[in-house]
């Protein structure tokens, strides 16, 4: 009997409706990505449709008729949820619900829901519980329809209400109890996260003397995967949306005297929630500060550039659209459509078509990050105090060609160096040098 045991999984019908004035075509499923992140919530999808709407009805979002036939559809599926591509109202949820006679989620509820099972990390999880919050505190108004009033005057018993002694007078309704509540919790998670923010600003502060990379991509891209490869890091990886939630930073021997800090980052979707945006603002901030992006990109995707143009809008939104960005096509060795491929790599000439799982062409992408940092060589002269340990050693582990010769307690040093590790090098306070 045990083996044959099983958990049961929610069965979802799946919705779309899209406003004329927005890119939708008929003979494509644009349901594709929903359909995804309701499978990593652990839900069957068991039906799907999809329509074209000339407004939003205020109250079904869909219009009755429409909402009458997807609860036909769902009565006759055996459906135990339905789940919205698009953010609905609190009273487009309970009208919908009481037509439908099941439970009824859109788009950011079912996002959230997805992070609340992939936190791990006690920032992770303070971060999806503000968000969370933050969605439901101006749902809040029509969600209630019982205990109008919880602490009231008089009562039938002997206590004289509800609440007992301290809370009789002229009442507090539940909605006010729920406000006051969510919002001082709110207020408590956001103290929280600003004391974790500014811990996280001193690491990243104390990393001036490295050259930084920062990994984002589209969630399931294959960002953990290259993290593990290029560094060892033992990232958590699996083929579901968000499988790792948390930034890990590790350092990176790209190329001799070359070494560089790789961060990986939590991956993006296609209109995710604000809330979120704003609740992750820490982890993201490793982008922010990066002197470069690796933007890894499914290649193997049929959606790949529509998945693209979802991660410059979120990077646009958190204020890294000026960043300087090397595009690698992972996933290049499970290519199935190579006309779509070959659009791909004339799209984007300057990027590198990776293998992650394989390490297909990783040296390449370690050649041109090498490059990168560098900035072309100089070679130049400089005389150095032998008590100064940071720029000697800073010189001895990136420089080329490296001459050292002690003067008393001054070291003159004739080396090769990347103009961009030079800029590094006059921030370690070496700014008396001569190009030779």
């Amino acid at each position: 009997m045990r083996e044959q045991l099983q958990v049961l999984r929610e069965k979802a019908f799946l919705v779309g409706a899209y406003l004329r004035d927005q890119n939708f075509d008929k003979r494509e499923d644009h349901l594709l990505e929903l359909m995804a992140l309701t499978e990593t919530a652990g839900a069957i999808v068991v039906g799907r449709t999809q329509q074209r709407l000339n407004r939003r009805h205020p109250a079904t979002y869909i219009g009755s008729g429409k909402a009458q036939e997807l609860a036909e559809a769902v009565e006759r599926l055996g459906a135990d949820v339905v789940i919205f591509d698009n953010d609905l109202s609190p009273g487009q949820i309970r009208e919908l619900e009481e037509i439908i006679k099941t439970k009824v989620l859109d788009r950011s509820e079912l996002i959230l829901d997805i992070f609340a099972t992939r936190a791990q990390t006690k920032q992770a999880k303070l971060q999806v519980e503000l968000a969370q919050l933050e969605y439901t505190y101006p749902r809040l108004t029509r969600m209630w329809s019982h205990l109008d009033t919880v602490t009231a005057a008089g009562g039938g018993t002997a206590v004289g209400g509800v609440g007992g002694i301290g809370t009789r007078g002229t009442g507090e309704k539940q909605l006010e109890i729920d406000r006051r509540l969510v919002s001082k919790r709110i207020t408590e998670l956001k103290r929280e996260l600003e004391t974790i923010d500014k811990r996280k600003l001193r690491e990243i502060d104390g990393r001036k003397d490295f050259y930084t990379l920062c990994i984002v991509g589209y969630t399931n891209a294959g960002k953990s995967t290259l993290m593990n490869a290029l560094t060892k890091a033992d990232v958590y990886v699996e083929n579901k949306l968000f499988a790792t939630l948390d930034t890990r930073t590790r350092k990176w021997q790209a190329d001799s005297g070359v070494e560089v800090l790789l961060s990986d980052t939590v991956g993006f979707v296609s209109k995710l929630p604000h809330h979120l945006v704003a609740s992750f603002k820490a982890t993201l901030e490793e982008a922010l500060s990066a002197d470069l992006l690796l933007h890894v990109v499914d290649a193997s995707s049929p959606q790949v550039f529509e998945q693209i143009q979802s991660v410059e809008h979120v990077l646009k939104e958190i204020g890294c659209g000026k960043k300087e960005i090397l595009t690698l096509l992972n996933k290049s060795d499970t290519i199935c459509d190579r006309r779509l491929f070959d659009t791909l790599q004339t799209v984007h000439p300057e990027a590198i078509a990776i293998s992650a799982k394989t390490g297909m062409n990783l040296d390449q992408l370690a050649a041109a990050v090498a490059k990168k940092v560098r900035g072309g060589h100089v070679h130049f002269r400089v005389r150095i105090n032998a008590a100064d340990g940071k720029p000697l050693s800073f010189l001895r582990a990136h420089a080329q060609h490296l001459n050292e010769r002690y003067d008393g307690d001054v070291v003159e040093i004739e080396a090769t160096l990347g103009k961009n590790q030079l800029i590094q090098l006059r921030k370690l306070g070496v700014t008396d040098y001569e190009l030779i």
